[in-house]
């Protein structure tokens, strides 16, 4: 009977941050596009409590209060639950806390709804639905968190047979050559990484993006991107000849001679700075920092000696938001560092996932990764708290861009799937379920970014 209580109460609080969260977004929509002029009373429309929905504007301004009734009473009816069943005092703080800003919340927007809209009002406004977000989150994650936790994982386990690639054994010749160097660029990396530059590039450019900037640029990212995994092989060979997952590549192996891998990713870095330049000396200096970075400081110093490997890394992936505005620009925005803030902050609700999936190839490859130094339990705490800090993030990014309801509508969906696959990592906890959230995590940024891109460029 416990514990079909405990996940009513998880189902109930994962219920009750999608919808502060949907109220944070639908906040800032309804910022964005002016639609409270549409409805200046309070808390009625005009006098009226059922309002015709023909008017985009109307129909945002309503639905904004509609979703803040129902969301109000699932917090409360959660705050109660979260007392009346004794869970961890932190948790009920947590709760009690978002609780008694809501009205708080509720009164700004009243305020805001009635009275000429001023920065200060709108910032508050939107700091203290962050504030309820964050509550809500830090108490499911303490809920979630279990009693007991596990310890770390011993580095440098015995290895377990290793299986070569069925792709690699399939080629032969010039065309097991070529399919070497092609693995050494890593290109399952490309496809995110230029999302995240077009996302930079239509968030600076909208409808008048010019596809040459668009080719220069893509094209010396997915060069760069191949420089850093070259880079990245070479220099951890030895250790990927330690882990199943990467014994088989194409340093590891010596099927590309380190002299000759060497030469191919300065003959890519090289490359990709001469197409950058062709954009602009500021993409060229981002570009060369993001393979500097990614080889150097990544692979040399952080991976290999703490466990924060991938939250300062995570930087690396944020540079093509960089990049992809200063293509268009030659300068960096608000909403380029805002948008870099998202990838950042994604990268250790994404990556950590896999972490645990491969955590014993991890210790046996001597990586301090977070699974094997801390335990899977406060890996799994760490992605959730990380997840609540990207949606935030995003949240954040349509206040200081010209978004619209897809953007608001994907981060809204997608982050609600990202959510419950996480939370279920934390009931399941197994190598399946943190798979199933790591794939979330990649749906939930690109369809993010195909989003920001359309909603730019078209809408």
């Amino acid at each position: 009977m416990q514990g079909l209580s405990s996940r009513r109460f998880e189902r109930a609080l994962t219920a009750t941050a999608v919808g502060v969260y949907l109220l944070v977004v639908v906040g800032a929509t309804t910022s964005l596009t002016d639609a409270a002029t549409a409805c200046p009373t309070w808390p009625a429309c005009n006098g009226r409590w059922v309002v015709p929905l023909d008017d985009p504007k109307l129909a945002i301004a309503w639905g904004h209060r509609v979703v803040a009734l129902v969301v109000g009473v699932l917090l409360l009816a959660t705050t109660l639950f979260a007392w009346l069943r004794d869970s961890r005092k932190r948790v009920q703080l947590s709760l009690a806390v978002a609780a008694v800003l809501y009205p708080v919340q509720v009164g700004l927007g009243a305020l805001a709804a009635t009275t000429p809209i001023t920065t200060v009002l709108t910032a508050t406004h939107l700091v203290i639905g962050m504030g309820i977000f964050t509550g809500i989150v830090l108490a499911l994650a303490w809920t979630l968190e279990p009693e007991t936790k596990d310890g770390p994982v011993e580095m440098g386990i015995e290895q377990k047979p290793v299986d070569v690639s069925p792709d690699a054994q399939a080629l032969s010749g010039i065309k097991a050559t070529a399919y070497a160097y092609f693995r050494l660029m890593k290109p399952r990396l490309m496809w995110l990484l230029c999302l995240v530059a077009s996302a930079g590039m239509a968030l600076a450019a909208g409808p008048n993006l010019e596809i040459e900037t668009v080719v220069a640029t893509l094209t010396g990212g997915v060069l760069s991107i191949g420089a850093s995994g070259t880079f990245n092989h070479i220099l951890e060979r030895d250790v990927d000849k330690r882990m199943n997952r990467t014994a088989d590549r194409p340093a590891a192996t010596s099927q590309i001679p380190i002299r000759n891998a060497v030469a191919f990713g300065v003959l890519l870095s090289l490359a990709s700075l001469v197409v950058f330049l062709s954009v602009n000396l500021l993409v060229a200096v981002f570009g060369l920092t993001a393979i500097v970075f990614y080889s150097v400081v990544y692979t040399l110093l952080l991976k290999p000696n703490t466990v924060q490997n991938t939250v300062i890394g995570g930087l690396a992936g944020s540079l093509p938001a960089l990049i992809g505005w200063a293509a268009v620009t030659n300068d960096v925005g608000l909403p380029a560092l805002v948008l870099a803030g998202v990838i950042f902050l994604w990268t250790p609700a994404h990556f950590y996932n896999l972490a645990l999936a491969y955590k014993d190839d991890y210790a046996r490859g001597g990586f301090p990764m977070m699974p094997v130094v801390r335990g899977e339990a406060e890996t799994r705490k760490h992605i959730l708290l990380w997840l609540g800090a990207t949606l935030l993030a995003a949240g954040g990014l349509a206040t200081v861009t010209t978004l619209s309801w897809l953007y608001a509508a994907t981060t809204v969906v997608f982050g609600a799937v990202f959510l419950l696959a996480v939370v279920q990592l934390h009931n399941d906890r197994d190598e399946q379920a943190a798979f199933r959230a790591f794939h979330a995590s990649n749906a939930y940024l690109g369809s993010l970014l195909v989003a920001i891109v359309a909603d730019a460029l078209v809408l």
